[in-house]
């Protein structure tokens, strides 16, 4: 799905995949579920592009339903795949967490399931090898996406600024749909290691301006990085009080 000049979706609001398109080829954002791969050929072939065409899968971090058909990527194609260093044992497998499931109603639970499900979420495949990045870092991808740090959701969890695509991409360090409830607008992403930290790491982020903040999870959000940071605190805080 195009969201504007060189940059598309694919996935859903549950679970989404961003591509980056220049004429220099183009660079992927997180990698979803292994069922994605379908949608990632056919986007291409949409564009007159193929996997050769990608430079680089850029995750935002290393749990399961981000690394995807990231491996797939790299065995057969040869595209080097970066994750921040505090992530990269996570991406590799080695490294199994426990999340707190937190607030949830059945509907929503219900969806994220069936959509893992459909997607071959129960059969992640890890990465072998991973390029790692840390916070600062401008990668030699199209679009120069410039890596930035936001501990929280995971230890090496990262926000992507592609000024370029006048873009920023959030991973889990924000969400605009909830998985667990279905509850919609920019909150905080559920299964967060430590959410005070991921709070704080939202700072980060004041001084970035870009059209779109692109989530993992949720509708893209045009209105703004800084309005999307206090709609999270505000709920937040809201989640506190109940």
């Amino acid at each position: 799905m195009k969201l504007d000049n060189g940059l598309y979706r694919i996935g859903n609001d549950i679970v989404a995949v961003y591509l980056v398109v220049t004429g220099d080829g183009v660079t992927v954002v997180d990698a979803g579920l292994a069922g994605h791969w379908r949608e990632l050929i056919a986007e291409l072939a949409g564009l007159g592009r193929f996997p050769a065409d990608i430079r680089g899968v850029v995750l935002t971090h290393g749990d399961s339903d981000h690394v995807g058909f990231a491996e797939r990527l790299r065995r057969e194609h040869g595209v080097p795949v970066y994750v921040h260093s505090a992530d990269a044992a996570r991406a590799r497998g080695e490294v199994k967490t426990k999340p707190s499931w937190g607030q949830a109603r059945v509907g929503g639970v219900a969806s994220f399931l069936w959509n893992a499900a459909g997607k071959g979420g129960l059969r992640t495949t890890y990465l072998s090898e991973v390029v790692e990045v840390v916070d600062g870092d401008v990668l030699d991808l199209p679009g120069a996406p410039r890596i930035i740090g936001l501990p929280g959701h995971s230890p090496g969890s990262i926000a992507v600024h592609v000024p370029e695509a006048d873009a920023l991409f959030v991973g889990d360090g924000l969400t605009t749909r909830h998985v667990l409830t279905g509850r919609r607008g920019p909150q905080p992403a559920p299964f967060t290691d430590d959410p005070a930290q991921a709070l704080a790491s939202l700072d980060r982020l004041a001084e970035i301006r870009a059209k779109w903040v692109l989530p993992g999870h949720g509708a893209p959000w045009n209105g703004g990085v800084q309005e999307a940071v206090r709609q999270v605190r505000e709920s937040a805080t809201a989640a506190a009080r109940r």
